[in-house]
């Protein structure tokens, strides 16, 4: 399934706009809990355990204060994403600085056969997290609606 908009794939009503977790991994779960509501995820343990197993192969902190935590899985049938704001930032690490802050963060699950489509909404989310503006304007974001606009905006 190939769509114009990676806002296409996110469910508006899991996206958390004050994360609570003070570690990487407490956010990743909680984050992680919301999709789990969506009752797509067939095996929700199995999910998270390819979130975390993804994570073990590298950081998915990939600078700016944005981490992009995702993995192919067997557990859903269609790509689904997620977003979290932490306010305070929490100590993610990337790739430069395993110390960095991160305040963004793009969940994503994708089914293991569609890796066009998982290469294609990762290069989406790098481009368009690239612009200052961009980032500002999602962490004053008030309102799962509002972050949306903002992310369809910045895809035209």
């Amino acid at each position: 399934m190939s769509t114009n908009s990676i806002t296409d794939y996110i469910k508006v009503q899991t996206i958390n706009l004050d994360l609570k977790g003070k570690t990487k991994n407490a956010v990743i779960k909680e984050l992680y809990e919301g999709l789990k509501e969506t009752n797509v995820i067939k095996n929700p343990e199995l999910g998270l355990n390819d979130i975390f197993s993804r994570e073990e192969m590298g950081t998915t902190g990939i600078g700016k204060e944005v981490a992009v935590p995702h993995a192919k899985t067997t557990t859903v049938d269609e790509l689904i994403i997620t977003i979290g704001i932490s306010k305070d930032g929490v100590e993610y690490g990337t790739l430069e600085d395993e110390k960095e802050k991160v305040k963004i963060i793009f969940m994503f699950l994708c089914p293991v056969d569609d890796t066009k489509e998982y290469l294609r909404v990762l290069a989406r989310i790098s481009r368009v997290i690239k612009e200052d503006r961009f980032r500002e304007n999602l962490l004053k974001a008030k309102t799962q609606e509002e972050l949306m606009e903002i992310i369809k905006s910045e895809e035209v």
